[in-house]
């Protein structure tokens, strides 16, 4: 069963993020149907992915060769961070932002073929999510898969990954034509150099833990954004469905009432009618009682002289 959910998930986040919703609550209701509970569960809990996060997986599924290039670039950089390789770190960073560049932009046109036009602020957010897919081995993998549900928190360098033990950084490039430490820089200099290099460690340190809380703030956000249209979609769809039911009862109850007035229509007809029987009925009987009345005085006035002879 789990391999048919994530069938299933693979189908949904190759979808534009327009058809994703209605795509989704069917599915898991074909398999809420077929009495999957759990799948249906794990079906609904998929997230409807941004455009640049759907751009990224169309880029990862159009050309998995390419996908698996980036992901051993990123362990080469990782593996020059822990190294503590300075020129190869500079070498590689130099091919990530070129590479990342293009594939972002073969990101663009892969939306484009697919009637999905992408603006500047959408093609710099999958430069973004590639930038994560190099720092994260996990992102890379399920980016590979094509099945991106959210953009990663946004990564400034490799912030937490700890030199190799053993490791010491290479030394600086120096510009032709500087003397060497000992033909001129004096102990000072050194010093100095040293302790402007730990500043600079130190505010890039703060600059890359700021940079990934605000990240962090903002991924929360935009997550309770995403909840917050789902549960109004769901609403919505429920809401809606009530709205056809009470509309069939309201179309019920107006036959009712339509077949009862025509009942009452009918019933006052023969009310009226038998009202008009009972008053006919009624000076029927009063004319047969005053001719009655007259037999019978006739018939006494008849006896009356018999009786006397």
């Amino acid at each position: 069963m789990a391999d048919d959910v994530d069938a299933v998930e693979y189908e949904l986040y190759g979808l534009a993020p327009a058809q994703f919703t209605a795509a989704r609550d069917a599915l898991a209701a074909r398999a809420r149907k077929a009495g999957d509970g759990p799948a249906a569960k794990r079906i609904t809990a998929l997230r409807k992915p941004t455009l640049a996060v759907w751009a990224a997986n169309l880029l990862a599924r159009a050309d998995p060769g390419q996908a698996d290039r980036l992901q051993e670039l990123g362990r080469q950089l990782r593996e020059a961070h822990r190294m503590l390789a300075g020129p190869e770190l500079r070498e590689l960073s130099h091919r990530q932002h070129r590479v990342i560049e293009a594939m972002a932009r073969e990101a663009s046109r892969l939306a484009g073929e697919a009637g999905q036009a992408v603006s500047e602020d959408v093609r710099r957010g999958v430069e973004e999510i590639l930038h994560s897919v190099l720092a994260d081995p996990g992102t890379a993998a399920t980016w590979a898969r094509g099945v991106l549900a959210q953009a990663p928190p946004r990564t400034v360098g490799f912030a937490g990954l700890e030199p190799a033990p053993g490791a010491t950084p290479g030394p600086p490039r120096r510009a032709a034509g500087t003397p060497a430490d000992g033909a001129g820089r004096t102990t000072a200099s050194r010093a100095e150099a040293e302790r402007r290099a730990r500043e600079q460690k130190r505010a890039r340190v703060k600059a890359e833990a700021e940079a990934q809380a605000e990240a962090d703030r903002a991924g929360r956000a935009a997550e309770q954004a995403e909840e917050a249209v789902a549960r109004a979609e769901r609403e919505l769809t429920r809401a809606r469905a009530e709205l056809e039911a009470l509309d069939g009862q309201i179309t019920g109850l107006r036959h009712q009432l339509d077949q009862a007035r025509k009942g009452r229509s009918r019933l006052d007809d023969a009310v009226q009618a038998a009202v008009r029987d009972h008053r006919q009925a009624d000076r029927d009987a009063k004319n047969a009682r005053t001719a009655a009345r007259k037999a019978q005085g006739a018939l006494q006035a008849l006896e009356g002289p018999s009786r006397s002879g």
